[in-house]
């Protein structure tokens, strides 16, 4: 059975290019090879700003640039600040996982993704936070939706990335390729319950 047919998508939009919010090379892996299987073109924006400490921001990363590197494609680094970050949760510290403080979290990461695709020309954009064990779909879709309210020309593509085999053949594909996979979504408090 070839990739085309074996991870058939519906693919919502005549736009075939996608600007895709990347977590972790992990969580992207199989989206990204489902999305080129089925003609869609990803760009990977890696905007993540609540991964503690430093040292496991760059682990990631590097594995998120390795990932496009394989595949060729472009890899939109953008900037490290945690502190903002840390100021635009707020009061949600001791929010549980799950909670208000991983909504926040989505719509802060997920503005940045819009920003950055409405000024450089992409229709579409999604995320790869769908595919996380840790992470309630209903939240990404609200955080991905709420933002992209806020830009008419911009669609949030909400696509549960969880189904049709992607979940089974990311974990193939962690050993394929050997990327690092991390045992907590990535900031300080979701490690504090982790720990």
């Amino acid at each position: 059975m070839t990739m085309r047919t074996k991870f058939k998508i519906e693919v919502p939009y005549e736009e075939k290019k996608v600007l895709l919010h990347t977590c972790c090379a992990p969580c992207s892996s199989a989206i990204v090879e489902c999305l080129m299987a089925n003609s869609v073109q990803p760009t990977l924006f890696y905007y993540n700003p609540n991964i503690f400490p430093v040292q496991e921001y760059e682990k990631r990363k590097a594995e998120c640039i390795r990932h496009a590197q394989l595949l060729g494609l472009h890899f939109v680094d953008a900037d490290y600040d945690h502190d903002r970050w840390l100021e635009d949760i707020k009061g949600l510290e001791n929010e549980p996982e799950r909670g208000a403080r991983c909504l926040q979290c989505f719509k802060q990461r997920l503005m940045a993704t819009a920003i950055h695709a409405d000024e450089n020309g992409f229709k579409v954009f999604a995320t790869t936070l769908a595919t996380s064990r840790w992470k309630d779909l209903k939240q990404i879709e609200a955080a991905g939706a709420s933002v992209a309210a806020l830009f008419p020309n911009l669609v949030f593509w909400a696509q549960n990335w969880r189904k049709g085999g992607l979940l089974e053949r990311r974990n193939e594909l962690i050993h394929k390729y050997g990327f690092y996979n991390q045992s907590y979504c990535g900031c300080e408090f979701a490690l504090r319950v982790t720990s």
